[in-house]
């Protein structure tokens, strides 16, 4: 008798085997995919990014177009409380308003600017004035005075800023 003959074994390979090349493939792919949205992603956000950036550009242009308007007053001098005998303030100063309308109302009412500011700085004392953080302070006290209506019921006046040009205690 004749032994049989062993059986030929498949050429195939294994199904095991098969599965790492269809798992590089898969890899590839996605990997493929992740870059692809990255950089679409990456795209879309510079491109809201900068429209974000021109717009505030615009907003800072506009609003740098606009000139500043600026007021200038006569120059004042007013007896100071007494502290050590008699003391006066000259001073003198230009105020930044919002535009040519507000320059017409207060030149319309200068007398009641000009009342509203000697009663302030006649208050005043030499040593609260002196002092670089007290003409700040009075600067500060200028605007919130000058922004209150000339009228019962009248809109606030639109004072930025007060600017000393003249500042003398004697």
């Amino acid at each position: 008798m004749m032994a049989k003959a062993a059986p030929k074994e498949d050429v195939k390979a294994d199904p095991a085997e098969e599965k790492p090349g269809k798992s590089r493939k898969k890899l590839f792919l996605i990997m493929g995919i992740a870059i692809i949205a990255i950089g679409v992603g990456g795209s879309a956000g510079a491109l809201y990014l900068n429209k974000k950036n021109v717009s505030g550009k615009n907003t800072i242009k506009n609003v740098q177009e606009k000139p500043p308007v600026f007021l200038n007053l006569d120059s004042f001098t007013v007896n100071l409380q007494s502290e050590d005998g008699s003391q006066y303030l000259q001073i003198a100063f230009t105020l930044q308003v919002e535009d040519d309308k507000q320059v017409e109302i207060f030149k319309q009412n200068m007398p009641q600017v000009r009342n509203r500011l000697l009663m302030l700085l006649s208050s005043k004392k030499p040593s609260e004035i002196a002092s670089t953080e007290g003409k700040k302070k009075l600067s500060n006290e200028i605007v919130a005075l000058l922004k209150q209506p000339f009228y019962p019921q009248g809109k606030p006046q639109s004072v930025s800023s007060v600017f000393f040009t003249s500042f003398i205690i004697q």
